[in-house]
């Protein structure tokens, strides 16, 4: 049973990892011309869009930055810490 939770807690934080290296390659795709509309940027999009959106209405562009992004990284960096936090709590109290 505690190795079904454990592996459980790896599997979420890995796949947080994963989504932020996304955002990030997502980001830096806007230095190269024409990479969004290239089937993997379409797919990044996709996949980076709706979660970038709800951060993109609450925080406006400074001086033609977007910080949007980097609240986003911010916040699921915090629920991956909050998520190990949970797995801590949950594995003292089963052992």
């Amino acid at each position: 049973m505690l190795t079904l939770v454990n592996g459980i807690f790896y599997l979420l934080t890995r796949l947080i990892d994963i989504y932020m290296f996304i955002i990030v390659i997502y980001v830096l795709m806007s230095w190269f011309p024409n990479a969004y509309q290239t089937k993997l940027g379409q797919l990044m999009a996709r996949i980076c869009e709706p979660y970038l959106n709800i951060f993109s209405r609450i925080i406006p562009p400074i001086a033609g930055l977007s910080f949007a992004p980097l609240v986003a990284l911010l916040v699921l960096g915090m629920a991956q810490y909050g998520l190990m936090f949970v797995a801590q709590m949950l594995f003292s109290w089963l052992i």
